[in-house]
Formats: C-alpha cells, structure tokens, sequence
C-alpha cells in the first residue's frame, strides 16, 4: 500500500539509540455525497477516521472492518479498496520504549445510510466518543480550529486532518 505521508512528532528529532515498537492500525473512509461517517470525541474536540489497532497477526481488511462496526456499528460493509497508508514516529511515554512507530492502513468503502449500535470500550465511552454522518469540509474547519486553539488537541488530529483533506482533493477535486 503506499505511503501517503510519514510525521515525525516536533519531539522526535532523530531516531538514533532510541527504542521503539511499531503498532499498525487500519481505517475506514466512508463516504455519501459530501458526508463522511466519522468519530467525534468530545474529549480532544476533533473528528478521527473510524479504526484502531490490529490485533496480533490479524488481517489488515478483516481489521478494518471489526473496527467499523465496533465504532460505529456499521452494516452491509462492501466495495473495500485501498486509500494509502499514514506512518508517524511518536514519543511514547512509558518506561518500556522512546517512540511508537504508527502505521495506519487505510481503505475506502461502502455501509449502509443506517447505523447499528456501536460497541465503544469503556476508554472511548468516557472520552466521550460518538459515530456521526458530518458534512467532510465541516469536519476539516472543525479540526483546524481545534489544532489552532484548544488545548485539548491529542497527537492524532494531524493525522486526521491530513487524510480528509487528502480525502478531498482525491474524492472532490473536478
């Protein structure tokens, strides 16, 4: 899959005698119209791609989709195709490694207009994390305003909002 960007955090400035693990996660870009299925999570006032982390050894596609539904309760999952990767470098803040190694695998597909019910872990559920349809240019106002005044901004909305706007000019662009 390609690479569509790799981000260093402004604290990694090399990886030299750093330890470090990689964890690859897999996202959904579903889209209807101008509207996008996205997480709004009241904690980090943004808008993330639905997904997360793959379990050890699993499939990237499976992935994706046991992460769709999970978040969003997502039915009638078709028409799945690659969109690209997104690799960071974080810091990694526990005493175990230096820096984790992030590759998101994203892929574009199709559900139904209706959503069933999600099924959020508790982390997500107190971080005040919802599935909802959102016009694509909202959401991407949304999270510059977030990136330019709160402080409440967590390491991925970069990344977010580089794959809508990505997302945009590939999906929108005339």
């Amino acid at each position: 899959m390609q690479i569509l960007k790799t981000h260093y955090h402004p604290d990694i400035t090399n990886l030299e005698n750093k330890s470090s693990f990689t964890r690859l996660a897999a996202r959904s870009v579903v889209i209807q119209g101008t509207d996008i299925l996205l997480l709004y999570t009241k904690r980090y006032e943004d808008y993330s791609l639905p997904g997360g982390g793959l379990d050890k050894g699993e499939d990237k596609i499976e992935g994706m989709i046991r992460e769709l539904k999970e978040e969003t309760g997502a039915k009638d999952i078709k028409n799945i195709q690659p969109f690209g990767a997104y690799e960071e470098y974080r810091p990694w803040y526990k005493s175990d490694y230096d820096i984790q190694h992030m590759i998101s695998y994203c892929y574009t597909c199709e559900i139904s207009k209706s959503l069933g019910d999600a099924r959020l872990e508790s982390y997500e559920v107190n971080n005040g994390m919802k599935a909802v349809w959102v016009n694509i240019h909202d959401a991407i106002a949304h999270n510059k305003k977030t990136m330019a005044s709160s402080d409440k901004k967590g390491m991925s909305i970069e990344r977010e909002t580089f794959l809508l706007e990505l997302i945009v000019a590939e999906q929108f662009s005339e």
